[in-house]
């Protein structure tokens, strides 16, 4: 079935870095599709991260990861969250997303494929 799958997540020090990768099986190809990157620290409410257009334009970067964090899509439609210089704060369980519906969104109620999550912790 249809469906997108992440990678990547760990445990690291503050100011270390980790990269996330995101990728679409069951026939689902990521080519034309927004996508985005959101997370949801335990007792908190879940939150954009990173998106990008169907044409492959970073279209939101949350100001708390603005600068450390960057997202991108290769040629073969892997989605990928390059995390640097990472902080407590950033412990969440990240999730990747992709909608065909629209060409641009950073709100969750667009997006109709969401990923299992995986968990990144940063702690000392």
């Amino acid at each position: 079935q249809a469906q997108v799958v992440e990678s990547g997540g760990g445990s690291v020090q503050p100011g270390e870095s980790l990269t996330l990768s995101c990728a679409g099986s069951g026939g689902l190809n990521l080519d034309g599709y927004a996508v985005g990157w959101f997370r949801q620290a335990p007792g908190k409410e879940r939150e954009g991260v990173s998106c990008l257009s169907s044409i492959d334009s970073v279209t939101y970067t949350a100001n708390s990861v603005q600068g450390r964090f960057t997202i991108s899509k290769d040629a073969s439609n892997m989605l990928k969250l390059e995390m640097k210089y990472l902080r407590p704060e950033d412990t969440a369980v990240y999730v990747c997303a992709a909608t065909k519906w629209y060409s641009n969104s950073v709100n969750p109620s667009q997006y109709e494929y969401w990923g299992q999550g995986t968990q990144v912790t940063v702690s000392s």
